[in-house]
């Protein structure tokens, strides 16, 4: 690790909704620009904010993991984006508890930023995500 701070590009994905969902999310160092995690995750059948929030836990996990102390959340969900800077409440009982888990993970760092980013500047994330959802349907 070259840096203290990280940029994170998440994205979910579920066919059908609910459906068989994935998450993507994609670590790249801000000082050398270089991608340090990769993470795609079969999830089942869930829905696209299910997806949505667990490619934010991922990365968030895994930046901690890493040993970085900032980070920069980038997605393509305006929702979840909005959500996690307190500008939209979580109001879905089942998305409260994974909600909880994202805002104690940002707790643990010394600064966060969060962004909406247009779905075309998302791609590495998004390929993932899908790569995941690939990965666990039956062949």
């Amino acid at each position: 690790m070259s840096s203290r701070r990280v940029l994170i590009h998440t994205d979910g994905a579920a066919r059908g909704n609910p459906g068989p969902a994935g998450a993507g999310a994609v670590l790249r160092d801000t000082d050398s620009g270089e991608v340090v995690a990769e993470l795609a995750r079969f999830l089942g059948v869930q829905t696209n904010n299910v997806a949505e929030w667990s490619a934010v836990e991922d990365g968030l996990t895994e930046a901690q993991r890493l040993g970085y102390r900032e980070v920069d959340l980038r997605m393509d969900s305006q929702l979840v984006a909005r959500q996690i800077a307190g500008r939209y409440r979580v109001k879905h009982p089942g998305l409260k508890p994974i909600h909880a888990r994202v805002m104690a993970l940002l707790a643990g760092f010394d600064a966060y930023t969060v962004g909406h980013v247009p779905r075309e500047l998302n791609g590495h994330a998004d390929r993932l995500s899908n790569v995941a959802v690939d990965q666990g349907l039956p062949a």
